[in-house]
């Protein structure tokens, strides 16, 4: 099984490179997260957003998974398949997509709780997207959530009806915004009818039996590792486990079938939300960059904070995720300016310093830079690894030699064919 995660704070371009090498794998499975994120992929000219679905949905001899890590709530679900199947009914989607039956589910009184929990004074605003995420992995933990196999239990429905109208009540106590609760219980009931539609199954048994027949599986992680709910940029981080490791319990597949552990990165460094960002841009150059890349959410149209690469973060990922091989994404992006720094270090309380800490401190943080000459072209036009600008494959170099892993693609622009595999020297 080979995995893919991003390196940073999401939104690297984790989607496109996924699209570009499914055709090489049997399975693409999803193994963390919830519709709390979008991988977006160009697919007959159109930007498709997924949000739960698995990358491969657009290659029919390839069946995708929904693992147990991931949090699902059906009517997002059934929405996102729809949309799918409208664009393009040849894609078959019901029948190659297996759903996890330990997967959670993603009950509608939770994004509620979100919403409440991020306008609040006396909470953190973490800036999340308001999907009712968090309160989902939260009720997993507490022991007090419904899993996707348990629609099929007679106790269903009472079960469900029972939490919602707990919950519905703490909710109206909050001073919540609501609409009726049995209107919010028949459209969420609506959502599981369309769930009994799919195949449903114990996936981490489908996964590990394809392995042992010498199928190809790649393992697909949402968020990044700067997101990650342990080894993030706590409390400013995502409900689950973004690295590498999580794939392996996400999925229910063992760490000594991990081959390739391939790693996202921008030529820059973007993130969304609240939290430490060593290498934020302001101003006019962050408006401009931000523009240029078209750094606004995928899923929630929201601006990303922009800043330059960030190298000790970037080296302490790659340490995280044990990634063998590195994906770099937007070079396009920083074309045609005269110089282009990069951060190799930071300073911190008058020490140089390596590796990124997720404790540290933002006011006592600053960024240490080395410029690198600029380069130009059109970046659509690189067909081969020799048309790639010499300024450019100097800072690529750079990137690896830091962080110790090779660079063997390059994206070159948004569209799904615009990428690059390079065959080093």
């Amino acid at each position: 099984m080979d995995i893919l995660v991003g390196l940073q704070w999401g939104d690297e371009g984790k989607g496109k490179f996924i699209d570009h090498i499914c055709s090489q794998y049997d399975i693409v499975a999803r193994f963390n997260g919830g519709a709390n994120a979008g991988h977006s992929i160009y697919y007959n000219g159109e930007k498709v957003t997924l949000k739960l679905l698995p990358s491969g949905v657009f290659y029919p001899n390839t069946m995708n998974v929904i693992g147990t890590g991931v949090v699902v709530n059906p009517i997002q679900l059934q929405q996102e398949i729809e949309q799918l199947m409208a664009l393009d009914a040849t894609l078959a989607l019901p029948k190659r997509l297996l759903l996890s039956a330990k997967a959670h589910l993603v009950l509608p009184t939770y994004a509620y709780f979100d919403q409440f929990y991020e306008a609040h004074p006396d909470y953190r605003t973490i800036g999340t997207t308001k999907n009712g995420i968090a309160p989902a992995y939260a009720a997993k933990i507490l022991r007090q959530n419904l899993r996707v196999g348990d629609i099929y239990s007679a106790q269903f429905t009472s079960e469900l009806q029972a939490i919602l109208a707990r919950q519905y009540r703490e909710l109206e106590q909050l001073q919540c915004d609501l609409p009726p609760l049995k209107e919010m219980e028949a459209a969420y009931m609506d959502g599981i009818a369309f769930l009994k539609t799919l195949l449903i199954t114990d996936t981490e048994l489908y996964v590990n039996q394809a392995l042992n027949e010498g199928k190809k599986v790649l393992a697909e992680g949402a968020q990044a590792t700067m997101l990650d709910i342990d080894h993030g940029t706590y409390p400013y981080v995502t409900s689950s486990s973004t690295v590498a490791g999580g794939a392996c319990t996400g999925l229910g597949v063992s760490p000594k079938k991990v081959g390739e552990i391939f790693g996202v990165t921008k030529a820059y460094t973007t993130r969304v939300g609240e939290g430490i960002f060593p290498t934020e841009l302001t101003g006019a150059e962050a408006e401009q960059l931000r523009i240029k890349g078209g750094e606004f959410g995928s899923n929630t149209k929201r601006p990303r904070r922009v800043g330059w690469l960030d190298l000790p973060a970037l080296k302490y990922a790659c340490m995280v995720n044990g990634v063998t091989q590195l994906i770099v994404t937007k070079g396009d992006i920083l074309s045609d300016r005269e110089e282009v720094p990069v951060c190799t270090h930071y300073e911190v309380e008058g020490k140089k310093q390596a590796y990124f800490r997720v404790h540290q401190d933002e006011k006592t943080t600053q960024a240490i830079y080395q410029s690198f000459e600029g380069w130009t072209g059109d970046f659509t036009q690189i067909k081969t690894e020799n048309q790639v600008p010499l300024a450019y494959k100097a800072y690529l170099n750079f990137i690896a030699q830091t962080v110790g892993v090779p660079v063997t693609y390059l994206s070159t622009g948004p569209q799904r064919e615009e990428i690059l595999k390079l065959k080093g020297d």
